[in-house]
């Protein structure tokens, strides 16, 4: 084992505007970086994120710097909000580096409707996708698939719902990496995983997970925001934030036993043995991605079964259909992935093996990989808020070529959910909630509870962070009007 040295705040300091870092000591091969306001620099001694920094700056391969977005706070080996960059050549691929649930995301749907428009049916909208969307812990799902048809969704990606009459193409078209990622093999999933996913098709999930109605609360880049089909402050928007489910969850679990003995194998010294990873280039890890990838495609379905139910509850809301009522996709971005781009390295460009672990991918105009409706102004970078505050839209900026094109990807805990569970109510959140109008679903209590805004950072503060440090700059501002709860 390496050094056990803990980062505490003297250790960093500010480099620029929202940006601090901490030298590379005791075995870090870089420095820790982290993305933050002055304000927000004391949450960061809550918990264990400097100090998972600090292991992720060990490990092999890793290039220019173990980062932490300022939503940063304390996950599975990695920090939630933690960016790092390995080289192909000599670094690696750690599980704790992607996360449980692979490629958690969030999809952001607009629409023509305006809040005069929505205001008289809200409650009505909101009861109609609660009971469309399947929702909570162990939730089955209303798509009942075969062990053919799982393979054929987790292969295609977007691909396969669309092909079955949910959607359009053009949804794909507005995912990240079009919404597969070529490369999954179903074969070497195992029976569990297998037998996880195929109930939980298309359900929402619990935790921070949510469906909301939102509005247009402020524009901030006009020209932008119209880019993005975003015009005018109080348009309604469509939100929908889960990921992989329990299959993403198991494919985690089976891939970390293997890469403990795949590091004691090729003779990596862990700081932490939740860093288990393995070469590039080695079997392990190329296993892992393939089973990391179908986990990915799985989520992307996930997301667009609900959102085209979505549609379906508002078309029967408003007895015309969605695309009437203007519900085209505007992106579909992940969070907890790893993944292989092309970036600058000492003034080259080159391949690189990029984990983002609570984190959004941000490009900046003119990148190949965004699309073409948008790539004349930047990748949409959708963070989601707490269950009562508010979602941002940002767009990517060059500066996020220091961050291996990365931003914040929402609020970020600063309360575990015991802790939440002790501090607040969820009848009394729901009360206070539709005291301010907004109308609120959810499958217990306890979900509200565990979910409630005082339980994150403020995400106005960590949007802030991020727009200093030239990585990515808001766009528009989203507040709930209607939540569904898992």
């Amino acid at each position: 084992m390496m050094g056990d040295r803990w980062i505490y705040l003297m250790d960093l300091k500010l480099i620029r505007n929202g940006v601090y870092e901490a030298p590379a000591v005791d075995g870090m091969r870089v420095p820790v970086r982290v993305y933050s306001t002055p304000q927000m620099l004391n949450k960061l001694h809550s918990d264990r994120t400097l100090w998972q920094a600090s292991n992720v700056a060990k490990l092999p391969g890793i290039l220019e710097a173990a980062q932490v977005m300022p939503d940063g706070h304390e996950g599975y080996g990695f920090p939630i909000g933690g960016v790092a960059a390995f080289s192909m050549e000599d670094g690696v691929i750690s599980p704790g580096g992607v996360g449980y649930d692979i490629n958690c995301g969030v999809r952001l749907l607009r629409t023509s409707l305006s809040e005069e428009d929505v205001k008289p049916r809200l409650k009505e909208i909101v009861n109609g996708l609660f009971q469309n969307i399947p929702c909570g812990v162990g939730t089955k799902g209303r798509v009942r698939l075969t062990e053919q048809e799982l393979e054929e969704a987790v292969t295609a990606g977007v691909q396969y719902p669309i092909e079955q009459g949910f959607g359009v193409p053009a949804d794909a078209e507005h995912c990240e990496e079009n919404g597969v990622f070529e490369g999954a093999d179903f074969s070497l999933l195992s029976d569990k995983a297998r037998k996880r996913g195929k109930p939980q098709f298309g359900t929402l999930g619990s935790g921070n997970h949510f469906a909301e109605v939102q509005k247009i609360d402020r524009i901030y880049d006009a020209e932008t925001a119209k880019a993005f089909g975003l015009t005018h402050e109080g348009q309604i928007t469509m939100m929908i934030h889960s990921g992989s489910r329990g299959f993403g969850h198991q494919v985690c679990d089976d891939n970390l036993r293997v890469m403990l003995q795949a590091a004691k194998k090729y003779g990596i010294s862990l700081p932490d043995p939740e860093l288990c990873c393995a070469p590039v280039s080695s079997p392990e890890a190329q296993n892992y991605l393939k089973q990391m990838r179908a986990a990915i495609n799985y989520a992307f379905c996930n997301r667009h079964y609900m959102a085209h139910w979505a549609r379906e509850t508002f078309a029967s809301v408003f007895k015309q259909s969605w695309e009437s009522l203007g519900m085209e996709l505007v992106y579909d971005v992940c969070h907890n992935i790893a993944k292989f781009e092309e970036h600058e390295v000492n003034g080259k460009m080159q391949e690189v093996c990029i984990h983002r672990k609570g984190a959004t991918r941000a490009f900046w105009k003119g990148r190949k990989e965004i699309p073409t409706a948008y790539r004349n102004v930047g990748q949409p970078v959708i963070i989601p808020g707490s269950m009562n505050t508010a979602s941002y839209v940002l767009v990517g900026l060059p500066g996020a070529k220091e961050s291996f094109g990365s931003s914040c990807h929402g609020a970020g805990r600063v309360m575990s959910r015991k802790q939440a569970l002790r501090s607040f109510r969820g009848e009394q959140l729901q009360k206070e909630m539709e005291e301010k109008g907004q109308a609120v679903r959810a499958t217990s209590w306890r979900s509200l509870a565990e979910e409630a805004g005082g339980a994150y950072k403020d995400v106005d503060e960590v949007v802030k962070a991020v727009h200093m440090a030239g990585i990515s700059k808001p766009v528009a501002r989203l507040v709930p009007l209607g939540v569904v709860k898992g």
